[in-house]
Formats: structure tokens, C-alpha cells, sequence
């Protein structure tokens, strides 16, 4: 006997509870590309406004760096930690998808994003001043959140903060 589905929940609490993972999880996966197939890193992160922009410190020497100026597309995942008493499958988690940039120094959000970056990861300030080291932004165009058993969204960077109930395909 297949399980119902809990009703949606409204945008907004979907929008919360996406910015409450955000906020208690630092260190995301980056998905790269490595001769076509996906290559993951742990990477600290910083979300812009919304979840459409991150923001990476990443040193040019790093293997994910190399992919990402080879090929731009990337996916970015962020996860509640496991622990005792936890299901596995109900783990909240954010999956983004879109395309990697260096933010140009002389750009006009650099200086907001490096003082952010650095009031969210002060160990890091010391890497500003090495050379190989620069800021990439990740222009996300799609999301996928899933909150627990049931309750998956998605969402398009055209309107980021508008969550749409994944429901699952009913075959007639």
C-alpha cells in the first residue's frame, strides 16, 4: 500500500526552511565536470541574495577550479548532516544547477562579496592575499530542495523564491 502524500507547504515556510539548511550548513559539494563525468569537492560557500548566486573562494590550482575553466557547468549540494535517530532518506538537502565565473575584482559586487565571505570564514582572509586564489560566482538556475518524505520543490532562478511541490507522476 503505496504512502500518501502530505499536502504542499506553503512557499513561504518552503522558503524559510531552505534558508535555515543554508544558514546551519557551511561546506557544500562541488559537482564538477572531469572528461564528462562528475567530480565532487568539498568547497565552503557563501549564497548571494538568494539561493540563484553563490559565491566560492577557490585557488586556481585546485582540480575544480581546472574543470570548471574547461567546462563552466556545475551543481552544487548542500546536505544536513547525519546522525543517530536520523533517516537517511528524510535528510533535508539542496541541490543547485547552473554555471561557474571568476568575479572580476573590478566587478561591482566584489568588495560586498569578500567582506561577506570573510564575516562568514575569517580563517580564510589570509587566502585574499595569495595569488592563485579568486572568487568564482555560481550563476544557479535551478533548484531542488527536499525538506523529508514527501516534500520535495523545485524551484528557477527567474523566481527564486517561489517553491513548486514536486509531486511524484501517477500513472492512470
Amino acid at each position: 500500500m503505496p504512502m500518501p502524500m502530505p499536502d504542499a507547504m506553503p512557499t513561504e515556510e518552503v522558503q524559510r526552511a531552505c534558508e535555515a539548511l543554508v544558514a546551519r550548513v557551511r561546506v557544500a559539494v562541488l559537482l564538477t565536470l572531469k572528461q564528462g563525468h562528475p567530480f565532487g569537492s568539498h568547497v565552503p560557500y557563501l549564497i548571494g541574495d538568494d539561493w540563484s548566486r553563490v559565491y566560492l573562494h577557490l585557488s586556481r590550482l585546485g582540480a575544480h577550479t581546472q574543470h570548471m575553466l574547461g567546462d563552466p557547468r556545475v551543481s552544487l549540494f548542500i546536505a544536513e548532516p547525519d546522525g543517530a535517530g536520523k533517516h537517511p532518506s528524510a535528510l533535508q538537502r539542496l541541490n543547485l544547477q547552473g554555471t561557474g565565473a571568476v568575479l572580476s575584482p573590478s566587478h561591482e559586487s566584489y568588495e560586498g562579496v569578500k567582506q561577506r565571505y570573510l564575516e562568514q570564514f575569517p580563517q580564510s582572509r589570509m587566502l585574499f592575499g595569495f595569488g592563485d586564489f579568486a572568487i568564482w560566482e555560481l550563476r544557479m538556475r535551478d533548484a531542488h530542495l527536499v525538506l523529508g518524505f514527501g516534500h520535495a520543490y523545485q524551484a528557477h532562478a527567474s523566481h527564486p523564491r517561489e517553491w513548486h511541490h514536486q509531486k511524484p507522476e501517477t500513472k492512470p
